[in-house]
Order: C-alpha cells, then structure tokens, then sequence
C-alpha cells in the first residue's frame, strides 16, 4: 500500500475556487431552502439543515480516494461554515434582514375559521390540521383562536379560551 503523502495534504483545486464554490452553492441552496422546505425542516433552522447536508457531501469528497484532498475538504467546510455563521450574526443583528432571510408566521387557523389560501402555500392538509389539534387537546376548530405555522415549520395552536 504507497500512500501519496504530498497529494493527501495539498490542495488539487486552486483555493480561491473552492471558496467561490462553496459560497455560490450555499447561497443556491440556502435561497432554495428558504422558499421552498419551510414545513419540511421541523425544529432545525434552514441554515443549520442545509449546512448539515453541505458539509456531509464536502466531507465525503475530502475522504473518498478518487476526489479532492483534505486540504480541499477542510477549505470547503471552512467556507461554508462560514456563511452559516456569517447569516446567523447578521441576521441577529440585523431585523430587515432577519425578515428577509426567515420566513414570517403563517396562520392557519384564525377564530375558528380555516385560512385554506393560507394552508394552499405550504401544502398543509386539512388532516395535518386536525392531527395538530389532537396534539393540543383540541377537539373542534370552533375553539381555536389561532393556529400559526412558524417559521421554523412548527405548528403553534391558541385556544379561545388561553390569554
């Protein structure tokens, strides 16, 4: 077994492109993510899903043989990590980009009466409503005062009878 010493620690991919690499594919992704996987993510923002799957393909590359280095692997994870952290402070910081970058609330249910445009935009069933308020202790939607689908995907639900 010869192991390529200098090939395992130098960089096959000139630094500056696996830099723009990772960035245009986050930014692809993150954009992606935002308008599209909103219920799909559950209690994970976006931006911790989707470095999670970044980083994995990122690592995998690094380790498998025929791919890049490590050197190109950890450049990569690096830069991603990165942008994660660089939305995260900005958008905490920042509230115009905080509601540009995170979805706002969406109701779904508002003193009793079911918002179906509302449920039409993130393709919420009616069965998914009523499997929510089962959840809840809710046994007709005539109690609701609101039902709110939040930005993390998660499904809040106020009674009429909650201050």
């Amino acid at each position: 077994m010869n192991i390529d010493w200098s090939a395992l620690f130098q960089f096959s991919v000139p630094i500056e492109e696996i830099v723009v690499r990772g960035t245009l594919m986050y930014a692809f992704l993150f954009i992606l993510f935002r308008l599209l996987l909103r219920r799909d993510v559950g209690n994970v923002g976006i931006s911790d899903f989707l470095l999670v799957v970044i980083i994995a393909d990122a690592s995998q590359n690094g380790m498998s043989g025929d791919a890049n280095s490590v050197p190109d692997a950890m450049l990569l994870v690096l830069t991603l990590t990165f942008w994660n952290y660089a939305i995260d402070f900005a958008s905490y910081y920042s509230k115009p980009l905080q509601r540009l970058l995170e979805p706002r609330p969406l109701t779904l249910i508002r003193n009793g009466k079911v918002l179906r445009r509302n449920m039409r935009k993130e393709f919420v069933t009616m069965a998914e409503i009523e499997s929510k308020l089962r959840e809840n202790g809710v046994t007709d939607i005539s109690h609701v005062r609101e039902m709110i689908m939040e930005s993390d995907g998660e499904i809040s639900v106020i009674r009429k009878d909650q201050k």
